[in-house]
This record gives structure tokens, C-alpha cells and sequence, in this order.
């Protein structure tokens, strides 16, 4: 596992009595950006006379990236800028209503941190823990200026239901590998034994933030974004508020609650999803996991019987728990290289092949829908990203996941470092699950619960009128169908292009027990590029015999 810091709760020698009386807390917000079950809040709160709600604008995911491939910065896409956004006003108002307000300022984390501790005379910082290799970094140079400064520092465990390290620990040290083992070793959590808290009645006013430059929460135009009225957004909005009315219409059918099986969803469900859609709601921590989990858990409690993990609502928190877990104690989780848990698989460098797949220009229908609508929102139930995914790598193309991976953790409003690369792996049978042959079909998975191709119509127009019979496979339809429906493949919309490669792959990471060198990754590669030439050329040949023999 790699080193890393720990949450815990650093005290000055300052008295209790004096910290009492005479004390400011600085509470710093990243996730967890949300009043309920907000320990770090609470803690930040208790025996303060000031509190200091800070937000800092972070260029390195918020600055805008003009070469990028879509509007937003070098990190993220605007969709997932502006759920952010909205979700820090929405903390802004919920804050004014206790009698606080959101300091939003703007820079690098660590050097505007430090600045407010020393600034602002902070006796108390308190942020929620993340295991992010990115927030491992920051957090870990925060806390030793704090602690160095004599300031008490009070990191919680609240974005997760467990504590990853805990698990590990119990494993001897190493992440467990599969789900069934995760759910053994994680048992019930701790803190579920007793209530959450979950509302807060009043804080501490704002202390004097002297010569510090406050600012509002930005609008997407003052981060530097040009005006994007004529797009079309995610429907998705972001905030504490968004995210608590959507638990409660989801948990107000508790039949559907009690029998939820996530294989059962219906992927092309758009108008309304098949989904609790709460999944951008976690991942910027306006809903907090644990009270989720309590809620399912208070709803269980009061029915006859119930769908258990891995395909239960709870089932579904616990797989978050699982590649947290996982990505936690696996060096070099988000690569292929050096990542012990991970095959070697000489998978191809094709930009152009990439390029296809994201712009949504494969020429299979379903594969396309699916890519727009991930552009235009942000979001896609999970097994048309499983449809994609699986696409793109083993299932076709045969490009690299570490390529698909980049475009879900732009696109994807509830992009989670942990979970998007665990997935990744999974999809292209990479780690955790290896029957490579078992494949979603870009054409027959779809078409099962969408026969008329309605998904499809309403993400690709171009295709709206194209028969039913051939809406998810138009390069069969007649030219003069084609034509009626406006639609001509190989102009209008493209022809479908497809590779595949992966029994040769196994075959050497069997045989060298997964110690595969770049050089033995490069002669797999050419053989697979050589024996696709010899292909190309038979075909050639092949027709090159059938035009002379039908030569008149």
C-alpha cells in the first residue's frame, strides 16, 4: 500500500478552556459539500467564536483549456464545472440560513491554506479525509504547516462508510481483490449503530477575513467560459438540496427499494432514468453515503424481504466502498504500467479509433446514442457505460483503457478517481473479472430493451426516421431506405469500423505470470498488426480473383 496520510485529530497545547473562549476554526471544503451529516462541520463548530467556511477555486481543475477536446478545463468538462458551481451556491444559501456564508477564494490550495491559517489567527482546521492521491498530497503538506503552527487539525472519515485503510489493515496489509471478499472483511460499519446527525440549527459568524480577497461563488463566464446559453446542458442540477429531494423520491417507493436489482435496469431509459441518478450527488459529497446507507437500512428494516448485495440499492454503495478500497492500497491504480494488479495487454495507440468511439462516429447506433448523450450530459445509466467501455477495448476497437478512461473522468459529472478506473479495469477484463469473451453486443444489447430505437432517435436525429428494423444496424438497409430516411451511410452517418484482440494477451500473461515486459507487449502488438496486414491483404487477393473470374 502507498504511504499515506491518515485522518486523525492533531491538539495544540493551547487550553481547552482558552480554545473555549478565544478560538477560530477554519473548515475547508472540497467534497463533502453539504450541512447534514457533516462531522467535520460540527467538529469545526463546537467551542469556536468564529468560523472561517472556505472554498478555494482551484485553477488546476477549474482554468479553461482551449485545446482540449470539449469546453472545460485540462481536468474537467463544463457539465461537471457547473454541477460544482451550483452545488457550492447551494451550500453558499444553506450556510446564510444558519447564519454563515461560503468564503470562496482562488489559487493553489496549499498556499491559500496556509495564507488563511496564519492570516485569520485559526486555531482549528477541519476537512474531510479523501484518499485521492491528488488530496493525499496537499492534505499531507496542509496538515504539517498546521500542526508545525500549533493548530489542531481534525480530518474525518465521512466521504466513505468505511475507513479503506481499516479494511486493509484487516487483509494483512493488501486491498481484497473481489467483492465477496471486501464484503467479509468491511462487516457493518461502525457508526451505524447509532443516528446520524443531520441538521444543524446555527454556526459561529464569519471571523474578520482582513486584507483575504472574498469572492462570490463564480458563474461559469466570470471563470473565463464563453457564454454557452445554446448548449445543451446536463439536466442534473447540483447542491445539497437537488440531492436530498432526489433521495426522498427515490426512497418514497420503498417496494422499488426493497426489490432493486441493478442488472435489471433499463440502459435506454432517458426521460426517466432507471436509476437513483444520486451517483454526482456522492461523488461531490451533497448527499452524504452514510446517510443514504442508514435510509435503505431503516427501509429494509419494515418490508418482508429485500434484494441483497451486489445487486441491492445497499449493494451498490458497497461496490463504492470495494474500488475505493482497492484504488487505495494499489500503487499505480489509474496505469497499466507497474500495476501488479492489472494485465499486461498490448492494447493499441489509435487516436483515430479513440476519436471515432468519443465523437461518437463508430457507426453503430447504439455505441453513438450512448457517447452523445454523454457529452451533452454528464451522465449514462451504468450499463450503457458498460456497453461503451466495453466497446471501445476488448469488445471491438481494441483500444487502450486508459484512453476511455480520460474521456469518462472529463465527461462525466460524477466522475470519481477511484471508481472510473476500477471500472475501467473491470470493462476491459484488465482486473477483477477476466471473461473476456462474454462481450455487450454493439447491436443486439440495446435493441433488447429498446426495440424501436427511441434512445436512439432522440440522441442521434440523424437517424430519426430510419425504420426500426434498422436502427441499430442502417448499413443494412437499402439505398433506397436510406434515402426516404435522409439518411445515407458513408455520408450522413458513417460505416462501422471494428478490431479485436484478446485471447493472445492472456495466453502470454498465463504463460509469464503476469511479468510481461514492454518488449514482450511490443512483439504481441506487431504480430497482431501483422497478422490484421496478411488479413487485409487475403482480402484483397481474394478479390482480386473474384472480379477477374466475373470479368466479362
Amino acid at each position: 500500500m502507498r504511504a499515506a496520510i491518515q485522518p486523525f485529530s492533531l491538539h495544540c497545547s493551547t487550553s481547552n478552556k482558552f480554545m473555549a473562549s478565544n478560538s477560530s476554526s477554519l473548515l475547508w471544503f472540497r467534497k463533502g459539500i453539504r450541512i447534514h451529516d457533516n462531522p467535520a462541520l460540527e467538529y469545526a463548530a463546537k467551542g469556536a467564536n468564529c468560523l472561517y467556511p472556505v472554498f478555494v477555486i482551484d485553477p488546476h481543475y477549474m482554468k479553461p483549456d482551449p485545446s482540449a477536446f470539449s469546453p472545460g478545463s485540462s481536468r474537467a468538462g463544463l457539465n461537471r464545472i457547473q454541477f460544482l458551481l451550483e452545488s457550492l451556491v447551494d451550500l453558499d444559501m444553506n450556510l446564510k440560513k444558519l447564519g454563515s456564508r461560503l468564503l470562496v477564494l482562488h489559487g493553489e490550495p496549499g498556499e491559500v491554506l496556509i495564507r488563511c491559517l496564519e492570516e485569520w489567527n485559526v486555531k482549528k482546521l477541519c476537512f474531510e479525509y479523501d484518499t485521492d492521491p491528488y488530496y493525499q498530497a496537499l492534505d499531507s503538506r496542509v496538515q504539517n504547516h498546521a500542526s508545525a503552527a500549533g493548530v489542531e487539525v481534525f480530518s474525518p472519515v465521512s466521504h466513505t462508510l468505511f475507513n479503506p485503510a481499516d479494511i486493509i489493515q484487516k487483509n494483512g496489509g493488501r486491498p481484497p481483490l473481489s467483492y465477496q471478499s471486501f464484503l467479509k472483511l468491511a462487516g457493518e460499519p461502525s457508526w451505524a449503530r447509532a443516528p446520524l446527525s443531520t441538521t444543524v440549527s446555527s454556526l459561529p459568524p464569519v471571523g474578520d477575513t482582513r486584507r483575504s480577497q472574498i469572492l462570490d461563488v463564480p458563474t461559469i463566464r466570470d471563470l473565463g467560459y464563453e457564454d454557452m446559453g445554446k448548449v445543451e446542458w446536463t439536466p442534473f442540477r447540483g447542491g445539497e438540496t437537488e440531492a436530498l429531494k432526489r433521495l426522498e423520491e427515490s426512497l418514497s417507493n420503498k417496494d422499488w427499494v426493497a426489490k432493486f436489482e441493478k442488472p435489471k435496469g433499463d440502459p435506454s431509459a432517458f426521460l426517466k432514468p432507471a436509476t437513483t441518478v444520486l451517483s454526482p450527488y456522492l461523488k461531490f459529497g451533497c448527499l452524504s453515503s452514510r446517510y443514504f446507507y442508514q435510509r435503505v437500512q431503516d427501509i429494509y428494516k419494515n418490508v418482508k424481504g429485500h434484494t441483497t448485495p451486489p445487486v441491492s440499492l445497499v449493494g451498490q454503495l458497497l461496490w463504492r466502498e470495494f474500488f475505493y478500497t482497492a484504488a487505495f492500497g494499489t500503487p499505480n491504480f489509474d496505469r497499466m504500467k507497474d500495476n501488479k494488479i492489472c494485465k499486461q495487454i498490448p492494447w493499441k495507440d489509435d487516436n483515430e479509433l479513440l476519436a471515432a468511439w468519443r465523437d461518437a462516429r463508430t457507426g453503430f447506433p447504439w455505441i453513438d446514442a450512448i457517447m452523445v448523450q454523454l457529452r451533452k450530459w454528464g451522465w449514462m445509466h451504468h450499463l450503457a457505460r458498460h456497453s461503451v467501455a466495453c466497446f471501445l477495448t476488448r469488445g471491438d476497437l481494441f483500444v487502450h483503457w486508459e484512453k476511455g478512461r480520460d474521456v469518462f473522468e472529463r465527461l462525466l459529472i460524477d466522475s470519481d478517481w477511484a471508481i472510473n478506473n476500477g471500472n475501467w479495469m473491470w470493462l476491459s477484463c484488465s482486473s477483477f473479472f477476466y471473461q473476456y469473451n462474454r462481450i455487450y453486443s454493439p447491436v443486439t444489447f440495446g435493441k433488447k430493451y429498446d426495440p424501436n430505437g427511441d434512445y436512439i432517435r432522440h440522441f442521434l436525429p440523424v437517424l430519426k426516421d430510419m425504420p426500426k428494423q434498422y436502427i441499430y444496424e442502417p448499413w443494412t438497409a437499402p439505398l433506397s431506405i436510406q434515402k426516404k430516411a435522409k439518411c445515407i451511410i458513408g455520408k450522413d452517418y458513417p460505416e462501422p469500423d471494428c478490431r479485436r484482440k484478446m485471447a493472445e494477451a492472456y495466453e502470454l500473461n498465463k504463460r509469464l505470470n503476469g511479468m510481461i515486459s514492454e518488449d514482450d507487449l511490443e512483439n504481441l502488438k506487431r504480430s497482431s498488426e501483422e497478422e490484421q496486414s496478411q488479413k487485409v491483404q487475403t482480402k484483397r487477393k481474394r478479390q482480386t480473383i473474384i472480379d477477374w473470374i466475373q470479368a466479362p
